[in-house]
């Protein structure tokens, strides 16, 4: 009897730890399998898109929303749908530590092992933070999620049935053949008037690298190749036989077959350069106070008129919001609009 208790205690204490453990959850049901539904199936086809067609995602901190990129019967990725995001946590820059609650940025690649449909957090997938160039930095942390409900603490929360749509999206996209994703996690929508508004930042040069692959994609409608060496971000047309071999912080091997897009790049941005330096002199940076990340407006007005019990039975069942008081606060209410625009 008492090794049947003490087996009993380890399988109770094993059932404890998983059901508290990062995003996970020992819920059994079929929520993952739930099918598109017909609207986003009609949006799908009128832009000459198939649930099977791969997809891209783009997160944007200041602005609290997260893009849906598809391929389109003319083999270029067209704008999906956007979806508004309900908490983040953290403030604008990248995440470098484990527990300093921060939500990545970076590029992201998302296997079908990374989906979770017994999340803690209703649905959710890995963002695989670490990434190759983090770690080599040095970078800590584990389990940096996109999630349901409204709470975060180094994720990105976007309601139960907002991730329930996104999650079948990647599904869909997965089991049609595409074998992974990317995700641009990004601080804000990579416009001169943002850049101009948090040129104090010493965030800088590394957002200034993610523009790159950000300019990419806009310029192709197709995602960048993503790799790592000098310490940044590199981004080419075509994966190589020789990427694998890259150091994250060694040096850059020339590209000939980037080179016309490398030069395009380059014009691009010394021409936003020179719209961020005039949209600089006649406006002020902003240094907006540490207040732990942002809400969607359209989130945060329910907050601000029901309180926050309100708003989390309308994003989860039983997911309370996190820190309601640093939401109403949060200073990053959107696209920075300039008294020059």
């Amino acid at each position: 009897m008492s090794k049947l208790l003490a087996r009993f205690g380890i399988c109770a204490l094993l059932l404890a730890s998983l059901a508290l453990a990062g995003c996970a959850s020992i819920d059994s049901d079929d929520r993952g399998a739930v099918p598109l539904n017909g609207k986003i199936l009609s949006e799908m086809s009128e832009k000459g898109m198939t649930p099977e067609d791969p997809i891209m995602i783009r997160i944007y901190k200041q602005e609290s929303e997260l893009e849906v990129w598809k391929r389109t019967n003319r083999n270029t990725y067209a704008l999906l749908k956007t979806y508004p995001m309900c908490r983040w946590s953290g403030k604008l820059g990248p995440k470098t530590s484990e527990g300093d609650r921060q939500a990545p940025e970076g590029f992201y690649t998302i296997t079908r092992a990374q989906l979770n449909p017994r999340s803690q957090f209703y649905l959710s997938f890995n963002l695989g933070y670490p990434n190759e160039l983090e770690s080599a930095l040095g970078y800590t942390g584990s389990a940096l999620m996109v999630h349901g409900a409204c709470t975060s603490a180094g994720c990105y929360a976007m309601t139960d049935g907002g991730v329930a749509e996104i999650y079948a999206l990647a599904r869909e996209a997965l089991k049609g053949g595409q074998e992974e994703f990317q995700v641009q996690a990004l601080p804000f929508r990579m416009t001169p008037a943002n850049f101009a508004a948090h040129r104090n930042d010493p965030n800088v040069p590394f957002w200034r690298n993610l523009e790159e692959g950000v300019d990419y994609f806009d310029m192709t409608r197709r995602p960048p190749v993503v790799t790592a060496c000098a310490g940044r971000y590199r981004f080419t047309a075509q994966p190589s036989p020789e990427d694998a071999a890259l150091d994250p912080l060694g040096a850059c091997p020339a590209d000939p077959s980037s080179q016309q897009i490398a030069q395009q790049l380059e014009q691009r941005q010394l021409a936003e350069t020179a719209q961020m330096v005039a949209v600089a002199a006649a406006n002020p940076a902003i240094a907006p106070p540490y207040v732990d990340g942002g809400m969607h407006e359209s989130f945060r007005e329910v907050l601000r008129r029901s309180g926050p019990e309100k708003l989390s039975a309308m994003t989860s069942s039983k997911i309370p919001v996190s820190r309601p008081d640093a939401a109403l606060a949060d200073p990053y209410s959107g696209e920075i609009v300039t008294a020059s625009q």
